[in-house]
């Protein structure tokens, strides 16, 4: 916007943003005195969802723009200034530029024509002409179209074929006074804004010549026009008993009235305001066009309060858009553009399905491995209590049910059972054992409770570094980690209470099926199998002792290459979500007019409703969004959101559809089109494109040179689309340079001279006119051909103090100039951005490829390039969770230290974490899936999760040699005891995460490399813990005996 600047600043994440807004607002009213006099108060806006419409929508005249349409070309003269009175047999009263028609019972003196509407029937039509832009726009519901008045009562103007007698103005007037208010009374709603439509005004079009004869200027006549419109309370009388206020009533009642105004010229002569100007009902300049589906619309957006909660403040919304339409004029429809709602909504049933289908699966895998119903049971019971009891724990913390922390309910779902398996195994076996159900529960919970405690503080302890770390990373999730945690513990304390109790009543020993049924053959089979499993699992696991060395080096071998194989991965910060939408910009060449870009935005639109796909289109035209932080007109531009047909309706992504369309609008002259889906995790916000490169330097010149440089060397990287840079073509103006000698000599300044200007041009609102329940404003300004070309404004006359009427080329000199429409700077030094979205390929390589490219560029001295958007993002994140994992890692082995009271036994766990590494990596690179932080997050969990079986075999190792058993029999011993519950809980882990890595439902995508990691490196960890870690077992111990450390 010409004439002010935006200033942003960029925290460290974790820094109290009310704190820090409260220091600016500070540091800003110590310099606010040394600010220009003029400037108005500085605005400071925390950034925040908040600032996003929770909603947007449009609101049309359903049915209208069916018909093809064309501008009447009667006579001009034929519509006079004569909008106000009566006129006897006139059957329409109009003028050049007014939308409503004053459509009376009597003959019309034009030709009329007989035409049929789309119901079948006829109608006596009269034909408008419609000069002025603004007037087509206000009169027709559809894009373009046979305008016509009805021989009826009605005062509106409607499209030849619509059943409505509504127009654009009227929409814009219930949008603002019906809407708006309705709307902004709704709990959680904090303002909502009212986008394109028209506003009704009366203008005052001043003839210059007459002025100039009369001595009249447009201030002097606003002037005179604010004084007539009032009413005043002169104060009170009394009257016998009776007290009567005193008004006087001067406001304008109709056109009449206004047109008949006396002036008193500064000649003293008395003139009406009809002797020198038009008196005309019309509208506000339009700068700014929405439409629905090629429909004129009116643009709604919805912001909520800090702090409520978007689900619930847009359910109110669309309630009371129901009830509004009862209100509403007739065929109105509100259709919704874009609902944060919509997405939390359907990503939350998403994970709630998955953990649903989750937790399925891993009782399904418990009762394979247990093959007993009441058995089964016990599990299937503390999962619902531990997710209960979880839930107490996210109330407490403040927490709500959002996409991220039902996300880590999801993944905890499978870890919740862990707990309770180890524990019911442990008495089911003292079960078999012939032990009682009392002393079974006991003894069976007693001798894994170290054990399991141990265990599940390792995954509770690894996540305590992401919640503390600093970085995005850690705010986005934090809750995750926090409810993953919740649920751990609410698992233990589930395990070690309600499971023996449980177990104690249902838990019996397993009695032999009848095979003659087809159950009892099946399950009978199914043990021999499992039986199977255990001894082959003892002569793997002696073989490998045999073997040590062999095993080992194999393993070490295996983890080698898959480090080896961790470059190859394709990186990026988070996921790419399907957004349902494809967001459309378009900018004309700079100083394109409002109408010419509409054209563009037409051919567009057009375009997208060739694609099945596309079921909503909504269009803003002279505006590149209407989330720029400083609104303004920008006829040049527009925007085209379209929205996409639900997910199981359609076959293609966002991503194909954005696709198809960037090569379709590519043909497109005359245009820059940039075509990208939209990002849910944006919620409609303009976030920074994924790949954003910044140059600094002083000169203007070299930096625009260099920045087209840079950005054709990026268009040419595979992957890379909607390149462009931060750089605006020069915004073309006329400069009125004054001669301030000259003017002197007339008595004028350059604020005389600038004020005459702006009311010639743009006018001066002169007072508020109350029209049919409306107040308006009042406009005077110069009749328009008295203001459209350059020579016009050299002779525009302008009044002197002196009462000469002096023409502006006397004392002044105007040119054609152009200026830069944005100047940026970072940290003080003036910079130039480059920007590009992804086609096809991942962050990380993309930016290698660009970084190897501008590597060899050579920059002049005092220039440098830096780089940010996503790809600074995220290697400020990668490297804050290193740390986390690092971090996560010491923690755990303090904690089994502790659990052990010994460095040696929590060493020997500690090598399952490498041989997790080992099955994230393959998991990745055979899946081909990307590597975000999301990964990153699995594997810190995972790091929690690979040393859980490892504690558990351990500690009934050192049980059985605290038994007087020898290290190869404990070992031999503990490892098929032990496996079977390792493999019950690795594999309901896995099981009950396989939904979330497949991606399934909406805002899925987010969690599945999360779930990938998991499932990968488990995968991989159970496996090798069964065989790796008692080999490490006796390597350590054998080398600590040598040494002496370990007697």
């Amino acid at each position: 916007m010409p004439g002010s600047s935006v200033i942003v600043l960029f925290f460290d994440w974790g820094t109290d943003m009310d704190f820090a807004t409260l220091e600016v607002r500070e540091k800003l009213d110590l310099v606010r005195s040394f600010l220009p006099s003029g400037v108005k108060d500085p605005m400071i806006f925390k950034l925040d969802p908040s600032l996003l419409p929770v909603i947007q929508a449009g609101m049309s005249i359903g049915g209208s723009g069916a018909g093809s349409t064309s501008h009447g070309t009667t006579d001009p003269a034929a519509v006079g200034t004569e909008d106000f009175g009566d006129h006897a047999g006139a059957g329409v009263a109009v003028s050049a530029d007014a939308a409503d028609l004053a459509v009376a019972g009597g003959s019309t003196g034009g030709t009329g024509t007989t035409g049929t509407t789309s119901a079948g029937t006829q109608a006596a039509t009269t034909s408008i002409p419609t000069t002025d832009p603004a007037v087509a726009a206000a009169t027709s519901t559809g894009s373009t179209g046979n305008i016509a008045a009805s021989k009826t009562k009605s005062t509106n103007i409607q499209a030849a074929g619509s059943t409505s007698s509504t127009t654009l103005a009227d929409l814009t007037h219930s949008a603002a006074e019906i809407v708006k208010p309705r709307l902004e009374r709704l709990p959680g709603v904090a303002w909502v804004v009212i986008g394109g439509g028209v506003s009704s005004e009366v203008h005052v079009l001043m003839d210059p010549a007459k002025m100039e004869a009369h001595g009249l200027s447009i201030d002097y006549v606003a002037q005179i026009l604010m004084g007539e419109n009032l009413g005043i309370t002169a104060g009170t009388i009394k009257h016998g008993e009776k007290e009567l206020r005193i008004t006087t009533k001067g406001e304008f009642e109709d056109l009449e009235q206004i047109a008949n105004t006396p002036i008193v010229t500064p000649k003293g002569s008395l003139v009406y305001l009809k002797d020198i100007s038009q008196v005309k009902q019309s509208f506000g300049d339009i700068t700014q066009k929405t439409s629905m589906n090629g429909v004129p619309s009116v643009g709604i957006s919805i912001f909520k309060q800090t702090g409520a909660n978007t689900v619930q403040v847009a359910e109110a919304v669309h309630q009371e858009f129901e009830s509004l339409k009862k209100e509403l004029p007739e065929n109105t429809q509100i259709n919704t553009v874009f609902d944060q709602s919509e997405f939390i909504k359907l990503s939350i049933d998403s994970v709630k399905s998955n953990a649903l289908i989750g937790a399925f699966l891993a009782i399904l895998i418990i009762f394979l491995f247990l093959r007993n119903v009441r058995t089964t049971l016990v599990i299937a019971i503390s999962i619902p209590i531990s997710i209960i009891t979880t839930f107490i724990m996210m109330y407490f913390a403040g927490f709500t049910l959002n996409m991220l922390s039902l996300g880590g309910l999801a993944l905890g779902v499978g870890m919740i059972v862990d707990d309770s398996i180890v524990v019911l195994e442990s008495i089911f076996r003292y079960r078999e054992a012939g032990c009682s159900a009392w002393e079974s529960a006991t003894a069976g919970a007693q001798e894994v409770a170290m054990a399991v405690t141990a265990s599940t503080f390792t995954n509770v302890v690894v996540f305590l570094p992401v919640i503390f770390v600093e970085g995005i990373a850690s705010q986005i999730f934090k809750e995750l980690a926090l409810t993953v945690s919740f649920a751990l513990l609410a698992s233990l304390l589930v395990a070690l209470t309600l499971v023996p109790v449980l177990a104690n009543r249902l838990v019996e020993a397993t009695t032999s099926l009848d095979e003659k049924t087809l159950y009892g053959r099946i399950m009978t089979a199914w043990g021999r199998a499992l039986d199977a499993l255990d001894s082959g699992y003892r002569s793997l696991l002696e073989w490998s002792m045999n073997h040590r060395k062999q095993v080992l080096l194999t393993v070490l071998g295996i983890f080698i290459f898959s480090i080896a194989l961790y470059p190859l991965l394709d990186r990026e910060f988070l996921p790419d979500i399907e957004g349902g939408e494809v967001n459309i910009a378009i900018e004309m060449p700079t100083g394109t007019g409002l109408e010419e870009t509409a054209e563009i935005a037409e051919q567009v639109e057009k375009l997208c409703k060739k694609i099945p796909e596309v079921d909503t289109i909504f269009t803003t035209v002279g505006s590149s969004g209407v989330m720029s932080i400083v609104q303004s007109s920008d006829p040049d531009k527009a925007s085209i959101q379209a929205r996409l047909l639900p997910r199981k309706e359609r076959q293609r992504s966002s991503a194909e559809v954005a696709r198809e369309l960037r090569q379709e609008v590519a043909e497109l002259p005359g245009a820059k089109i940039e075509v990208a889906e939209a990002d849910p995790k944006s919620m409609g916000m303009e976030m920074e494109s994924p790949v954003s490169i910044s140059i600094q330097g002083d000169e203007m010149d070299v930096l625009e040179e260099t920045a087209e440089e840079i950005a054709h060397i990026v268009s040419k990287v595979p992957g890379t689309g909607n390149v462009k840079t931060s750089l605006e073509e020069g915004k073309p103006e006329i400069q009125v340079q004054l001669d301030r000698e000259r003017a002197a000599t007339y008595g004028l300044g350059t604020y005389q001279v600038a004020q005459a200007l702006k009311s010639a041009i743009s006018g001066q609102i002169a007072t508020r006119y109350r029209s049919g329940g409306q107040e308006v404003d009042l406009r005077v300004r110069l009749v328009p051909e008295a203001r459209t070309s350059l020579e016009d404004l050299e002779n525009l006359r302008i009044s002197s103090p002196l009462g000469i009427q002096v023409p502006l080329k006397e004392i002044a000199q105007l040119k054609k100039a152009h200026t830069p429409a944005v100047i940026s700077r970072q940290n003080q030094t003036r910079s130039c951005s480059i920007y590009a979205d992804l086609d096809g390929r991942s962050l990380g390589s993309v930016m290698d490829d660009i970084r190897a490219e501008l590597d060899k560029m050579q920059l002049l001295p005092g220039y440098s390039i830096t780089y940010g958007g996503e790809q600074e993002q995220m290697l400020e994140s990668f490297d804050a969770l290193k740390l986390a994992l690092i971090l996560g890692i010491i923690l755990i082995y303090m904690v089994m230290a502790s659990q052990f009271e010994s460095l040696f036994h929590p060493l020997v766990i500690m090598f399952t974490i490498p041989m997790a590494l080992i099955g994230v990596i393959l998991a990745f690179v055979i899946t081909g899936m990307t590597f975000s932080i999301a990964a990153y997050i699995g594997v810190i969990l995972l790091a929690g999760l690979a040393v859980k079986n490892g504690i558990v075999l351990v500690d009934y190792i050192n049980v059985l040699r605290s038994r007087g058993l020898s290290r190869w029999e404990a070992i031999l011993q503990a490892g098929p005891i032990r496996l079977r519950p390792v493999l019950m809980t690795a594999l309901t882990a896995i099981f009950a995460m396989l939904p979330l890595a497949l991606g399934l439902g909406e805002g899925a995508e987010i969690d599945a490399p999360l779930a990938l990691a998991v499932i990968g490196g488990l995968t991989v960890a159970t496996f090798l813990t069964l065989v790796v870690v008692p080999l490490m077992y006796t390597l350590l111990e054998d080398i600590g005996m040598r040494i002496g450390v370990i007697k």
